[in-house]
């Protein structure tokens, strides 16, 4: 049996959807034969995932299933081992590096814990 890594992608739609456009992306742990089975059992769980229900404002809110986006292997289960990555450009590396040390003081707050 072998480890993957899938990215499953969903819509938001509130309402009638005259919103900006929102997605969720899940990064879902898969355990597989092979990526072609790996592949099928992710678009399985997008599809058993999509949801249908009622906000507070008496609105229709739909999680969308869209697709499977990514599919990667994981060559070991390891205490620190790497699941995922992604390289991207940003066009302000100070802006970018001040949200993520924004975004590590909170997870830092919520669990009690430094980093």
């Amino acid at each position: 049996m072998n480890w993957y890594v899938a990215k499953i992608v969903f819509q938001i739609i509130s309402g009638e959807g005259n919103h900006q456009p929102q997605f969720d992306e899940q990064l879902r742990l898969v355990s597989a034969d092979n990526e072609k089975q790996a592949f099928e059992k992710a678009c399985n769980m997008g599809r058993q995932n999509q949801d249908r229900f009622e906000n507070v404002q008496k609105q229709t809110v739909q999680w969308q299933f869209i697709d499977v986006a990514e599919l990667n292997p994981v060559s070991e289960l390891t205490d620190g081992a790497e699941l995922y990555y992604n390289i991207h450009e940003e066009a302000d590396a100070e802006l970018y590096i001040k949200w993520t040390h924004h975004k590590s003081a909170l997870l830092n707050n919520a669990a009690h814990a430094t980093c």
